[in-house]
């Protein structure tokens, strides 16, 4: 991995705040129930970070959520405050559906493929969060989802690369930054019809999760075609 300066984030100060979790629940939604595990809640201790998941993390459809690519996702403290302000009421850890709840690192300023230490685990940052409507159902507002994305305060799925444990207060080190310069933000503004040259910045990025360069590769053929297409599939 080619070495970037870190510029992005305070060091000394990287650190988990919160570790969420939650299992499935059905809820009454627009006349109809639905199930999600987006509700998470804080817990203590040593987590064990294996395979695709956080011990006593689930999710609700796994076609769309969760794998190796969407295994842990991380929201940040910063854009928790920016939220409340918009919202006027505080929002406790684990409102987003995030597994990690972090201070002292700009998410927006993640480059997909950086490496983090924490706890023993290795994770990855692989994509943006493009929410799907369980978003909505969460913050009790069906436009809600439209309103996250349009904020671009996208947070970023990590994938576990080194299984290990991780705890609250563990620090955030950050091992490797490629060179490439693509960042979570890039990504996620580049939704839902990129541009010829973001197109080919994408297809450059060897880091890139597979679903995003299909969806790239797919829009590169429709533009020569003349048509254009949507982001890869929403997720909760």
């Amino acid at each position: 991995m080619t070495s970037r300066p870190d510029t992005y984030s305070k060091p000394g100060h990287r650190r988990v705040e919160s570790v969420n979790v939650g299992g499935r629940r059905r809820v009454d939604w627009a006349g109809r129930v639905v199930e999600t595990a987006i509700w998470k809640q804080p817990v203590h201790g040593r987590i064990n970070a294996t395979g695709v998941n956080l011990a006593g993390d689930d999710q609700a459809d796994r076609r769309v959520h969760g794998g190796p690519d969407k295994a842990i996702y991380a929201y940040a403290t910063d854009d928790y405050e920016w939220w409340s302000q918009q919202l006027g009421r505080e929002l406790g850890p684990g409102t987003f559906g995030e597994n990690l709840t972090v201070s002292g690192i700009d998410l927006a300023g993640a480059l997909v493929g950086e490496q983090w230490r924490i706890g023993t685990t290795m994770l990855e940052v692989t994509q943006p969060r493009l929410p799907c409507f369980k978003l909505g159902i969460r913050m009790r507002d069906s436009g809600f989802v439209d309103r996250f994305e349009q904020a671009q305060r996208f947070g970023t799925y990590l994938r576990i690369i080194e299984d290990g444990t991780l705890a609250a207060g563990d620090a955030i080190e950050v091992i490797g930054r490629p060179g490439h310069g693509l960042t979570i933000t890039d990504l996620g503004k580049a939704s839902p019809r990129p541009g010829v040259e973001m197109i080919e910045r994408i297809l450059a990025v060897p880091e890139v999760p597979d679903s995003w360069r299909e969806w790239a590769e797919r829009a590169r053929s429709r533009q020569a075609r003349g048509s254009g297409e949507s982001a890869p599939v929403h997720d909760a």
